[in-house]
Protein backbone atom coordinates (compact mmCIF):
# COMPACT_ATOMS: atom_id res chain seq x y z
CA UNK A 1 0.00 0.00 0.00
CA UNK A 2 3.07 1.83 -0.50
CA UNK A 3 1.59 5.82 -2.13
CA UNK A 4 -1.76 5.09 -1.27
CA UNK A 5 -2.83 3.68 -5.29
CA UNK A 6 -4.82 0.70 -3.71
CA UNK A 7 -6.59 2.08 -0.95
CA UNK A 8 -10.57 2.44 -2.05
CA UNK A 9 -11.70 6.31 -2.41
CA UNK A 10 -13.71 7.33 0.67
CA UNK A 11 -15.38 10.11 -0.74
CA UNK A 12 -17.80 7.99 -3.20
CA UNK A 13 -20.68 6.34 -0.89
CA UNK A 14 -24.28 6.95 0.72
CA UNK A 15 -24.22 10.25 2.42
CA UNK A 16 -27.68 9.74 3.96
CA UNK A 17 -29.70 6.35 5.48
CA UNK A 18 -33.33 5.75 5.86
CA UNK A 19 -35.27 8.22 8.09
CA UNK A 20 -32.65 11.21 8.08
CA UNK A 21 -33.80 14.46 7.51
CA UNK A 22 -32.31 16.61 4.55
CA UNK A 23 -32.27 20.23 3.08
CA UNK A 24 -32.95 21.34 -0.39
CA UNK A 25 -29.48 20.75 -2.37
CA UNK A 26 -28.05 18.47 0.29
CA UNK A 27 -26.18 15.79 -1.26
CA UNK A 28 -27.00 12.63 -0.86
CA UNK A 29 -24.93 9.75 -2.78
CA UNK A 30 -21.48 10.43 -4.76
CA UNK A 31 -20.23 8.24 -7.71
CA UNK A 32 -22.05 5.07 -6.81
CA UNK A 33 -24.20 3.55 -9.71
CA UNK A 34 -26.45 1.30 -7.47
CA UNK A 35 -28.58 3.54 -6.27
CA UNK A 36 -30.51 5.88 -8.79
CA UNK A 37 -32.68 9.50 -8.33
CA UNK A 38 -36.30 8.81 -7.26
CA UNK A 39 -38.91 11.58 -5.84
CA UNK A 40 -37.47 14.63 -5.37
CA UNK A 41 -34.02 13.34 -6.17
CA UNK A 42 -32.09 14.53 -9.59
CA UNK A 43 -28.75 14.24 -10.59
CA UNK A 44 -26.70 11.58 -12.65
CA UNK A 45 -23.89 10.58 -10.93
CA UNK A 46 -23.96 12.61 -7.86
CA UNK A 47 -27.60 12.12 -6.32
CA UNK A 48 -29.03 15.92 -4.52
CA UNK A 49 -31.95 16.55 -2.76
CA UNK A 50 -34.37 19.08 -4.21
CA UNK A 51 -36.76 19.87 -1.35
CA UNK A 52 -36.41 19.22 3.01
CA UNK A 53 -37.51 16.24 3.97
CA UNK A 54 -37.25 12.56 5.02
CA UNK A 55 -35.11 9.91 2.96
CA UNK A 56 -36.65 6.90 2.13
CA UNK A 57 -35.38 3.73 -0.20
CA UNK A 58 -37.39 1.97 -2.31
CA UNK A 59 -36.46 -1.06 -4.81
CA UNK A 60 -38.07 -1.94 -8.17
CA UNK A 61 -37.74 -4.01 -11.08
CA UNK A 62 -36.71 -3.00 -14.01
CA UNK A 63 -38.65 -4.65 -17.52
CA UNK A 64 -35.00 -7.00 -17.86
CA UNK A 65 -35.20 -7.95 -14.44
CA UNK A 66 -32.88 -5.94 -12.90
CA UNK A 67 -33.06 -4.92 -9.26
CA UNK A 68 -32.72 -1.11 -8.99
CA UNK A 69 -32.40 0.61 -5.31
CA UNK A 70 -34.12 4.55 -5.53
CA UNK A 71 -33.56 7.36 -3.37
CA UNK A 72 -36.67 9.57 -2.58
CA UNK A 73 -37.48 11.94 -0.42
CA UNK A 74 -41.24 12.62 1.40
CA UNK A 75 -41.03 16.51 1.61
CA UNK A 76 -41.94 17.91 5.19
CA UNK A 77 -45.13 19.96 5.22
CA UNK A 78 -44.07 23.86 6.14
CA UNK A 79 -46.82 25.11 8.47
CA UNK A 80 -48.08 29.18 7.57
CA UNK A 81 -49.02 30.80 10.39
Amino acid sequence: MTGGFSTPKKDKASKVSGGMAVKTGQILVRGVDTYKAGVNVKGPGTLFALCDGKIYFTRKKTSRGKLRTFVNIKPTVKKAK
